[in-house]
């Protein structure tokens, strides 16, 4: 299979490629070498690879730089997309495309199921959320992945964030937010299930692929410095307010797989068994 696979160096994106390149014949797209939001590139890409399948991970996802760029971040996490399920469906590839939870508010302690209605709150929420439903007119044939507080080799993540200030300091003290409520998710977990949708043509539609069970930052940033043997480290609890940011944090951003389930792909790992392998191969005592 022709996979082309957009934000290919982001850390969700060389992990895809990792898995998939002894079976697949893969393409990476990103910048310098490759500006997505100019039409002529997309149109170059997809007439000298001819891809039959285009994993879509190129994004703004700096939550905060969208607040203060918000056409840049419409123009990538929106208009980008939009261009590139027209070209798509234009050269009948199918589009696998990485989205995210914030596209909800955040408010409801409820996991939110791939059927709720969306209601963001941020720029980058609501660029994404505008990036769907462009994937949903202009190319049937996709599927759009949710994703989130993801974690995977190489970073930039939590949990390389927090095992950095580790390394650094094995005796420091820590105060990280306990009031925000999510699904850790390692990039391996979900690679594993969207290769498995590669094999079944027939799912269309959004899914959500976290890892099971929920957290918070506090809880787990604690368990990445048991896991990873790090015992001296002092974390306290505090809240979002002592933590003041321009993009505001969702409290509940847990995403139910009802989906995925009902669909019989593998079930995504509990949160504290994926990080556990992640810090293993990673971090290895």
């Amino acid at each position: 299979m022709r996979i082309l696979i957009t934000g290919g160096k982001g850390m969700l994106g060389r992990t895809l490629f990792n898995h998939w390149q002894a079976n697949h014949t893969c393409f990476v797209a990103d910048l310098p070498e490759h500006d997505l939001t100019r039409p002529e590139t997309l149109e170059q890409l997809f007439s000298e690879l001819q891809p039959e399948v285009v994993v879509h991970c190129a994004a703004m996802t700096q939550v905060d730089l969208c607040e203060s760029q918000p056409e840049r971040a419409f123009l990538i996490n929106a208009k980008l997309t939009e261009s590139l399920a027209k070209a798509c469906h234009q050269h009948q590839a199918r589009l696998i495309a990485i989205s995210t939870d914030y596209v909800f508010a955040g408010a409801d302690p409820t996991p939110q199921r791939e059927t709720f209605r969306p209601s963001p709150r941020t720029v980058y929420g609501a660029s994404k959320l505008a990036g769907e439903e462009a994937i949903r007119q202009y190319c049937p044939n996709h599927i759009i992945a949710r994703v989130a507080w993801l974690y995977g080799s190489g970073g930039p993540s939590f949990v390389h964030t927090m095992l950095a200030l580790a390394a650094a300091d094995p005796l420091r003290s820590l105060d990280v937010v306990n009031d925000q409520h999510g699904n850790p998710t390692s990039t391996t977990a979900v690679a594993k299930v969207l290769t498995a949708m590669l094999t079944r043509p027939d799912l269309t539609g959004t899914f959500h692929l976290t890892c099971e069970g929920v957290t918070t930052w506090y809880e787990f940033a604690q368990t990445i410095f048991r896991l990873a043997g790090y015992t001296a480290i002092n974390v306290t609890p505090c809240t979002s307010e002592a933590f003041k940011r321009p993009a505001k944090r969702p409290k509940w951003s847990a995403l139910s797989k009802d989906k995925l389930k009902a669909a019989k792909l593998p079930a995504m790992p509990a949160w504290q068994e994926a990080l556990a392998q992640f810090i293993r191969q990673e971090w290895p005592l």
